[in-house]
């Protein structure tokens, strides 16, 4: 049967798109994961990948051209098979009649296209409000929070909710004005992009058929809203402590977590001046503790003298073992992180290359440069450079494995693994090569402070050909990555150490680093990802050669 596929958002900003280039024609076969066209988004260019398998019957908006999100894109399905009724907006090919019944072959096509009809008409003024796509990537998403609650008032440009990705925490705004009407998804619940989040309209409306109809429709199993009002009492002592939801989250953004979590400040103590008594950056940097009652003090004071009262008997302490567990909801990044690593060592036949690399010639250079005003160049930022050169020289390395084919890739952008509180980010440095020291260090150093306060766009975050991953900095020597797919290798950094080695027959005082590339061998082997080490560690042992 053929299928939809209209125009994705693949930012949480975008309103419309535009079709850069087509990478399949019509009578193409298409294949689950193919690449169907380049879109380009108010943010970046991003390939847009199928995800259904047939012949492509219909391209909706040529090369070239702008159209809004959701607008018809293409259609898939069967070789051969009628879309008349999809391009005349219906949802299902138009039965040919026999023409000898032609009267009552149109009798029946009136009593059957009524139904349909009445079950995807919306009333006047409402719309239905799905699970957004936010990176090209997001499968399913999970609502974070919700601002808002059904019976209040959303105007163009509110935030309606944060939604959890498999890369970021996004605040969701609305495009539309009215009422909320009725919530799809609860907080905490997680579902398939394009599921029923939410219905706006005006308020009052009876909106029970089109809740009814998606629930039936498989799109989303979350439960109806309650529509008990709670009491006003109860409410306003609930907005006075501190704002939570139902189900006991505080609502605060994200930045205002993080900053409350690097402070040590409880959020449960402040109390909100955002909207919906929801917490915000300033209500962090403006806490101040209060001093907390001392209970044994008061009861000390309440309690009556007893002059006569005999002391009491001094009490041996005898420690107490005690079962204790903390149960952490996996957040969706997480929950990604999991899926693609075991992925990728389950997949990929993974092994490790180890060398050892001399660092005084580098120690020395790196002193040198950042004698100059303004330039500060880290160890790694030496070692992303040399990557970059030596996969120009290597460009197997800078592969990835597909069923079919192996893809060369002879430009070069390098991920940077960087730690961030809910697990790992992986931002990207585009055209490396072409990247001096100095601007290589002030990207990484941009792109690694965004990423840890969760500002890192999903385009900011994919097109990597080669990772780099370095532990160095906690004073670990030696360790094994796994490959950060479609990638094809992984370097890991080790730290700096200071021992003996030989040099010329003498033992002296120098100064070593271990690298170690993990390779999947379905792309590159052995002799193969050992003269990619050889390269890289003349360029790191000798880092003038980088500079011609």
């Amino acid at each position: 049967m053929a299928i939809k596929v209209t125009m994705p958002r693949l930012s949480d900003t975008m309103t419309e798109g535009t079709v850069a280039t087509w990478l399949k024609k019509v009578g193409d076969k298409i294949s689950e994961g193919d690449i169907l066209a380049e879109i380009e988004t108010d943010k970046a260019t991003m390939e847009f990948e199928s995800f259904n398998e047939g012949t492509l019957l219909h391209i909706g908006i040529q090369a070239g051209e702008t159209a809004p999100v959701d607008s018809l894109l293409a259609i898939i399905g069967n070789e051969g098979e009628d879309i008349s009724a999809l391009l005349a907006g219906g949802d299902a090919p138009a039965a040919e009649a026999p023409k000898a019944d032609a009267a009552p072959a149109a009798e029946a096509k009136t009593e059957t296209a009524a139904p349909a009809k009445a079950a995807t008409e919306l009333p006047k003024g409402v719309v239905v409000v799905t699970m957004p796509r936010l990176s090209d990537t997001m499968t399913e998403g999970t609502v974070a929070t919700w601002l808002k609650k059904v019976g209040d008032a959303v105007a163009e440009g509110d935030i309606l909710a944060e939604i959890e990705t498999d890369k970021a925490t996004m605040e969701f705004e609305s495009f539309n004005e009215g009422t909320l009407l009725y919530i799809g998804i609860q907080e905490g619940n997680t579902a398939p992009v394009d599921s029923l989040l939410a219905i706006i309209g005006p308020a009052g409306t009876d909106i029970s058929g089109i809740a009814d109809n998606y629930t039936a429709g498989g799109t989303t199993t979350a439960s109806a809203p309650a529509t008990e009002e709670k009491a006003a009492p109860a409410a306003e002592k609930a907005t006075e402590a501190v704002a939570e939801t139902s189900n006991g989250r505080i609502l605060a953004s994200p930045l205002a977590k993080k900053i409350a979590s690097d402070k040590g400040i409880q959020l449960n103590q402040v109390k909100g001046s955002g909207e919906n008594g929801r917490i915000v950056k300033s209500d962090i940097e403006n806490f101040t503790p209060s001093a907390q009652a001392q209970p044994a003090a008061t009861a000390t004071a309440a309690a009556p003298k007893a002059e006569t009262a005999a002391p009491a008997a001094p009490k041996v302490f005898v420690p107490a073992g005690e079962v204790f567990t903390e149960e952490i909801k996996n957040s969706q990044m997480r929950k990604i992180i999991a899926k693609r690593l075991a992925e990728s060592l389950f997949t990929a036949p993974h092994y490790n290359l180890v060398i050892e690399v001399s660092m005084d010639e580098a120690m020395a250079s790196r002193a040198t440069i950042n004698t100059v005003p303004d330039t500060k160049v880290s160890f790694n930022d030496m070692v992303i450079k040399a990557c970059a050169l030596a996969l120009k020289k290597h460009p197997k390395i800078n592969s990835q494995w597909k069923e079919d084919a192996i893809i060369i890739n002879h430009h070069v952008n390098i991920g940077v693994a960087v730690a961030v509180e809910d697990g790992l980010v992986v931002p990207v440095l585009k055209f490396t090569d072409a990247m001096s020291l100095s601007q290589i260090g002030a990207s990484v150093r941009d792109l690694a402070g965004r990423a840890k306060n969760k500002k890192l766009g999903p385009q900011e975050m994919e097109g990597s050909t080669f990772t780099v991953s370095n532990l160095g900095m906690f004073g670990i020597t030696e360790f094994n990555s796994i490959i950060n797919q479609p990638n094809s290798a992984i370097l890991s950094v080790g730290a700096i150490v200071e021992k003996p080695v030989v040099k010329n027959g003498q033992i002296v005082v120098g100064n070593t680093m271990m690298l170690s590339l993990a390779c999947d061998h379905r792309t590159i082997d052995g002799a193969t990802g050992a003269q990619f080490l050889q390269t890289l560690k003349q360029y790191i042992e000798s880092p003038v050669t980088m500079l011609a």
